[in-house]
């Protein structure tokens, strides 16, 4: 299958459907950082979502997708429009005008995503603020139901896929980057793995997860 990663440097839900067989390609504005440079679309997602496109990887090989993609999955930046953010959607009980248009434009690119012609997408995000008014997610997943030990509420919104099923429940150790962990306000066991770099750390996939995704929802094809 034909798969476009929307939004992801990590590349770990690519690795994860290249390793199954399927032309993956992971694409965000920035490089790669999964070591795979020859997958990588460095471009505004945009142009590619209806598919029937052309583009170039980090590697200046020439792709074409002459239909549909198979499916999408998303990852798009999440860091003014999540809950964990409330907080600085508010000074001195006024709205932030500034961040409040960010998390609309975070909103915008959630929404074109979701509206792709594709008949299987599925965007996953953090739970955002209510302000935004997001569309009811479809499934809430944690790390520690895909075998690694650490609690992170993670949503998805599905569309022509069924529903993530845990491969792995382990009992969680940690908090992964929870808010507030800087300021101390968590208790040892809850009060995360960062302190620094958080948003990029918050937006890492899971191994578990990402491996899960690439068998549930692609399939292993390698001896088709």
């Amino acid at each position: 299958m034909k798969i476009l990663v929307a939004c992801e440097e990590s590349q770990a839900v690519t690795i994860e459907l290249r390793r199954l067989g399927h032309e993956a390609y992971s694409c965000d504005i920035i490089p790669c950082s999964g070591g795979h440079p020859e997958w990588h679309i460095m471009q505004n997602v945009l142009p590619l979502l209806n598919g029937n496109c052309s583009f170039k990887t980090m590697d200046g090989t020439e792709h074409s997708i002459e239909t549909r993609w198979d499916i999408i999955i998303a990852f798009p930046p999440c860091t003014k429009t999540s809950n964990a953010g409330a907080r600085h959607l508010w000074k001195g009980g006024k709205l932030n005008i500034e961040r409040y248009y960010d998390g609309l434009c975070g909103k915008a690119l959630f929404m074109a995503i979701w509206a792709a012609d594709c008949d299987r997408v599925v965007i996953e995000n953090p739970t955002p603020s209510r302000i935004f008014n997001y569309p009811e997610p479809t499934q809430t997943i944690q790390p520690y139901e895909y075998g690694d030990p650490f609690t992170k509420k993670t949503l998805l919104w599905e569309r022509g896929v069924p529903a993530l099923i845990p491969t792995n429940i382990v009992t969680p150790e940690r908090t992964w980057c929870p808010s507030g962990s800087y300021s101390k306000q968590h208790c040892e066991r809850h009060r995360g793995m960062f302190t620094t770099d958080r948003a990029k750390n918050r937006a890492k996939t899971f191994p578990g997860i990402a491996k899960a995704m690439a068998e549930q929802w692609a399939g292993d094809i390698r001896e088709e």
